[in-house]
């Protein structure tokens, strides 16, 4: 558990839940694999073409991804962040072959769990894996668990257009269930199958195609039946739900109706309602959507004990979308549950007194 400080005259600490980080070694494998012309992926190819060039904000995003020390306190103290959930950048290991995306999986959570034992206060991480070998994916997050203090997994969403419902990754959700760690569904870039139109408009990344990725691939969890085989398995997801939260009821009326008319072999019945697994297995945060009237909606469908704040730094870092969400209206528990003591919960840190 992870002591930290009181959040001052605010009443509460302001948690960021979603924030980035790289290795030197995990972006000189992005260079490779894009001068080798070997990806076979579209979105990454589009995404890290444009984030592994020379434009200015992608070079400050690379210096702010690979630093886990005084800039990035730096930029945490000038938007008024008190202590950050670390995870590894989109599209983490995934992209890569097994051997490279186990080893650098190894390696970025050493170098994170470093970080966090040099500022105890300010980092907690998040176990990233290879889920191209489940079992070692599964035993990495043993591993980040219990000797390198993490409190919860990083999926990047598709690992090489397979998504975690597929049978073949059930120890990785048996390994975060049993040890009872979160497993934060990051988006990735849409998958090869998902992205041409998507790609054609200029519009596969944070834009939209990250949400449509991400929030299909929740609900594929939801609708195959992994929480009816894993109940206790927790879910974070970014982006105020990447959408699912404003669907619920055309999602229960759709999904009910396809079982009762069989046309779709992957779509059984269920124990609940696609909506019930959305308030008892998943939390969101509110990383890149610093919008009132979208935040209002959403802890009002799922939950004041479902929403957490999240910035998303590095590629978003604006201290007046802080400050607006210190506006939210909501009462003095329910916005310290937003910002502190939800993510304590989530999370397994140490209350704050």
């Amino acid at each position: 558990m992870h002591d930290l400080t009181t959040g001052g005259d605010r009443g509460y600490l302001r948690i960021a839940t979603e924030e980035a980080f790289a290795t030197p070694e995990l972006l000189a494998a992005y260079r490779r694999l894009l001068d080798s012309g070997d990806a076979d992926d579209p979105g990454f190819t589009s995404l890290w073409g444009f984030y592994a060039g020379d434009s200015p904000r992608a070079r400050l995003l690379r210096e702010r991804l690979v630093d886990l020390g005084e800039r990035r306190l730096a930029d945490m103290d000038a938007t008024g962040i008190d202590h950050a959930i670390l995870s590894l950048t989109s599209p983490g290991v995934q992209i890569l072959d097994t051997a490279r995306a186990t080893a650098l999986a190894t390696h970025a959570n050493d170098v994170l769990a470093e970080a966090c034992r040099r500022h105890p206060d300010r980092y907690t991480g998040l176990t990233a894996i290879a889920p191209q070998d489940p079992e070692n994916a599964a035993a990495e997050i043993t591993r980040g668990h219990r000797d390198l203090g993490f409190r919860g997994v990083i999926v990047n969403s598709h690992t090489h257009g397979a998504y975690l419902d597929d049978r073949r990754f059930e120890p990785i959700l048996a390994a975060a269930e049993d040890l009872d760690t979160p497993l934060y569904l990051h988006p990735n870039t849409p998958s090869k199958g998902l992205i041409g139109p998507l790609l054609e408009a200029g519009l596969d990344g944070a834009i939209y195609g990250f949400a449509v990725e991400t929030g299909m691939h929740l609900l594929r969890l939801i609708t195959s039946g992994v929480f009816d085989r894993h109940p206790r398995l927790r879910v974070v997801v970014g982006h105020l739900g990447e959408a699912i939260p404003f669907w619920l009821p055309r999602i229960d009326f759709m999904h009910a109706a396809s079982v009762k008319a069989g046309r779709y072999a992957a779509m059984k019945p269920l124990q609940l309602k696609p909506s019930e697994y959305l308030r008892r297995n998943v939390w969101v945060t509110t990383s890149g959507m610093a919008w009132q009237p979208a935040i209002r909606f959403v802890h009002e469908v799922l939950g004041a004990d479902r929403v957490m704040y999240a910035m998303d730094y590095p590629y978003q870092c604006v201290s007046d979308e802080v400050r607006h969400q210190d506006e939210l209206p909501f009462s003095s528990g329910d916005l310290r549950a937003f910002f502190q003591t939800n993510a304590e919960q989530v999370f397994a840190l140490k209350p704050s007194a």
